[in-house]
């Protein structure tokens, strides 16, 4: 790959980059898919926004609670590079299985999806940080660039398979979706020539009968608390930033004024916005971080993530803007929901491309896989928790909902910044050795 990586970044990058078309793709519509009356042109199931939330959140949450087993496949008996490609094969599937107009393969594409995810989204990310030696200071723009990748695909899914799935029919959209994960697993296939180094099953080798299975040691086991405190800030962030694929979804169609020049754009669109502002803002943010730290200010992961969660509980502050405007039964401006994604993108690239880079640098090497399934299954306890939120805010009202979350983040962001320098302690100077983003 160009500006000096490895050629088999471009690999997963573009691997990702299907996988998550085809999983955004679905997300777009999911809840959209749920709730639409049964009746007329494009019919779905019906469900009250409760019931959809519920299950949005239970689905989401499975979805990278999975990784944990997925993690322990790797590690334990396939290695990362073959439990990507079962990953990819099983997502494919579900995705297909969608297709059929009936509860029995719904359920049944869901379960496989999950499953598939599982496999694949803890073990890709730890290979890209295989790619790299340890100090190599291309680790996290590497990750940076897979980043990207991620949210390349989830610009143009809803983008292309939300309007398929809205206008032409819900199981066409979920057929595109699939797909697209065929596709990836076409790149992933060919490329293997590029990842031979990486991803391998590495069995416990033993020694006069005797497993030489070394206990961790003091700094591990550091470590791996200041990865778990990580993984709460995680489990938080994502429970707020969810919200755009179940409540701000809803209320997107519901209460946000979505003519632009007569036309009334679809909502499950407007899921591509905080992709987009990621592909725009990426660098910037990377290049903002990068100068402060050249400049000696503090720039450690554990202060992007905390500075993060304020900009993300800011974000929710422009969405209780749009609550107060539809108070009088009038629809909010448009200007509110993009102004409030571009806030939550400023804080999403503070802290999930550097949570994933923070975990290959601080992981021991034996437990690599399934402490990144342990962030993804954090990743899907914030799933959950937005999902119940989601269902909050249908007897008490967005107002309070989009109040509360701003409120708490930021309050959270400053709890971290307090104690943040302790944290960094613990790490026992793991980004001393590694140049930041």
């Amino acid at each position: 790959m160009k500006s000096g990586h490895p050629k088999g970044l471009a690999i997963l990058f573009f691997t990702e980059m299907w996988e998550r078309f085809s999983f955004y793709g679905m997300r777009a519509i999911l809840v959209l898919f749920l709730t639409k009356e049964t009746l007329g042109d494009n019919p779905g199931l019906g469900w009250t926004s409760v019931e959809a939330l519920g299950l949005y959140g239970w689905y989401t949450m499975m979805v990278y609670f999975m990784g944990i087993p997925g993690g322990i496949i790797a590690d334990k008996f396939l290695g990362q590079k073959k439990t990507v490609f079962l990953g990819g094969l099983l997502i494919a599937a579900g995705q297909l299985t969608l297709i059929a107009e009936n509860m029995v393969a719904f359920y049944s594409g869901l379960a496989l999806i999950v499953t598939g995810v599982g496999l694949l989204k803890p073990n890709i990310s730890t290979m890209v940080g295989q790619l790299y030696k340890q100090g190599d200071p291309r680790r996290d723009a590497g990750f940076t660039i897979f980043y990207i990748g991620i949210n390349i695909g989830a610009a143009s899914a809803p983008l292309l398979i939300g309007y398929i799935g809205e206008v032409y029919g819900w199981h066409l959209g979920f057929g595109l979706a699939g797909i697209g994960m065929l596709l990836g697993q076409v790149v992933y296939f060919w490329g293997q020539k590029f990842l031979t180094e990486v991803g391998n099953h590495i069995p416990v080798v033993k020694v006069e009968g005797k497993k030489t299975n070394k206990p961790l040691t003091k700094i591990e086991k550091d470590r791996i608390i200041v990865l778990l405190i990580a993984f709460v800030i995680v489990m938080v962030f994502w429970a707020a930033y969810e919200q755009a694929g179940g409540l701000m979804n809803i209320y997107t169609n519901d209460k946000i004024d979505r003519m632009v020049f007569g036309w009334e754009i679809p909502a499950s669109l407007f899921q591509s916005v905080p992709a987009f502002f990621v592909i725009i803002f990426g660098t910037i943010v990377a290049t903002f971080w990068l100068k402060r730290q050249k400049k000696g200010k503090e720039s450690s992961s554990l202060f992007k993530m905390s500075v993060g969660m304020i900009i993300m509980g800011f974000g929710f502050f422009l969405m209780t803007g749009a609550a107060l405007e539809t108070l009088d039964g009038t629809k909010a401006m448009l200007i509110w929901l993009i102004l409030s994604y571009l806030l939550q993108v400023i804080a999403e690239l503070s802290i999930s491309p550097v949570i994933l880079s923070f975990v290959t640098k601080l992981a021991p090497v034996k437990y690599a896989s399934v402490m990144m399934g342990l962030l993804f299954a954090a990743t899907g306890f914030g799933n959950k928790l937005a999902g119940l939120v989601g269902q909050y805010a249908q007897n008490a009202g967005e107002l309070e909902v989009f109040t509360g979350i701003a409120v708490f983040c930021v309050l959270f962001g400053l709890l971290l910044l307090v104690f943040f320098r302790k944290l960094m302690k613990l790490t026992h100077g793991a980004e001393d050795i590694i140049e930041q983003a």
